[in-house]
């Protein structure tokens, strides 16, 4: 598996613009494919595994999960804001600084992957039940100083979960592949 760039193993993230059902449907399918999935790619790894680094500078696979939850979470969140009111300016967070905090250390991946599977269960029943025109709704991002679709946000969060999914997928074929690599 050659990666160009061990921080996108999928690629960055491109937006995409007026979905059609089809493909709405398929970017749902892959959040609500997220838990299962990223459960199977840590299953079975060591604590020592845990704790490394799918890249250099990268963050530990434990910090990975908990971010996935966090980032989800926030997400959800946000889908719900932008249904329920007219643009609304979301709240930025720093997640770098989330994955430093200290019950991530200490608090088992299980908790967040089990978090995630609920969460998911509610985020896609959510979206599963949204006429098409509510994808049109926006959110206001101020880091990114402009507004976004639903229709974004879905590609984004398909994206982003595949995308964390893919770093723990190709640390375990480095692990396979050179077993006698120290860790980083």
């Amino acid at each position: 598996m050659e990666i160009s760039d061990p921080r996108y193993p999928i690629g960055t993230f491109q937006a995409e613009v007026g979905l059609d059902d089809a493909r709405r449907a398929q970017l749902i399918d892959d959040i609500e494919a997220l838990p299962l999935r990223l459960s199977a790619a840590v299953a079975g790894l060591s604590e020592r595994e845990w704790e490394e680094s799918y890249r250099d500078g990268g963050w530990t696979v434990r910090q990975l999960v908990h971010h996935v939850a966090d980032s989800h979470l926030n997400a959800y969140m946000r889908f719900r804001l932008a249904l329920t009111e007219e643009t609304p300016a979301i709240k930025p967070y720093l997640e770098a600084r989330w994955a430093e905090l200290p019950d991530v250390a200490i608090t088992p991946p299980e908790v967040s992957l089990a978090l995630l599977e609920s969460l998911h269960r509610r985020w896609v029943d959510l979206l599963r039940a949204l006429p098409a025109s509510e994808y049109s709704r926006e959110l206001h991002h101020p880091e990114m100083g402009e507004n976004v679709s639903l229709e974004a946000m879905l590609g984004l969060y398909s994206w982003h979960g595949r995308h964390h999914v893919a770093h723990v997928e190709v640390l375990r074929l480095r692990l396979v592949e050179q077993p006698d690599v120290p860790l980083a």
